[in-house]
């Protein structure tokens, strides 16, 4: 009994390959308008719009594109920047930062500081996301991200609402600045931010959960002359300690 063949085809591959690095985009520019997130000219987030026109509303100040979740990236020279998503000035980016993105590493993109109305310019900066996943399912991974650029270098402190031990989550860490991701036990803590040598709380957040086995970044945001929130960060340019899980 006789087989035939097909033609055997020669596959060829022109495409770049899979993106590995990542990154995701935060909107904490006090008083910043809604936007859009770019690297270069390719749009990083949006909002869904059930018209079949892009949506106007954008990222708001206090938000995450994609909900948090990471954006996959090339690596290389990219020119990061958020663009008004409003109909009024639209397009117009408001904070521009030129980034090296390394291959297979995660990033996150703030806009920060506090937006100049008659410029309309906010401040933004890029940060290394340089975390491990736990491998013990006991602890948690937590470090300090310093967004409020009227604020002097503080350090973030993490008190288990069980045991009372506080443990100091990295070093004190300026505005723009990210600090070293520390190991803590899993459960339920008071957060608190203190400039050196003050025993009084610049900040704080009560009832912060941790789960075992995964990893957090707790940043600082708002205007350090507005007064601050204890229970979260809903409140508009009130300073407060927002938490986003990167895993």
């Amino acid at each position: 009994m006789g087989c035939s063949v097909g033609d055997k085809k020669v596959q060829s591959i022109t495409a770049p390959p899979p993106a590995t690095s990542r990154i995701r985009f935060f909107n904490f520019g006090v008083n910043a308008p809604s936007v859009n997130f770019y690297a270069d000219a390719t749009k990083m987030t949006a909002t869904q719009s059930t018209t079949g026109v892009e949506a106007t509303s954008g990222v708001s100040y206090g938000g995450v594109g994609a909900g948090g979740a990471y954006e996959a990236i090339s690596p290389g020279q990219h020119a990061l920047t958020g663009n008004i998503a409003a109909t009024t000035d639209k397009d117009l980016a408001i904070a521009n930062v030129a980034a090296n993105i390394e291959d297979g590493k995660f990033y996150s993109f703030y806009l920060s500081g506090i937006y100049n109305t008659t410029t309309k310019k906010s401040d933004a900066f890029v940060v290394e996301d340089n975390f491990t996943q736990p491998t013990d399912f006991t602890q948690a991974s937590v470090r300090f991200v310093n967004a409020i650029s009227n604020a002097n270098p503080m350090t973030l402190y993490a008190k288990n609402t069980t045991t009372a031990t506080e443990t100091a989550i990295g070093a004190e860490t300026a505005y723009k600045g990210a600090g070293a991701y520390v190991s803590i036990p899993a459960g339920t803590y008071d957060l608190s931010t203190r400039y050196t040598g003050s025993s009084t709380n610049a900040l704080a957040r009560t009832s912060v959960p941790f789960a075992g086995g995964r990893v957090y970044t707790i940043t600082a945001r708002g205007d350090i002359t507005v007064a601050p929130t204890t229970t979260g960060c809903a409140a508009a340019n009130k300073t407060c300690l927002d938490n986003t899980t990167n895993w």
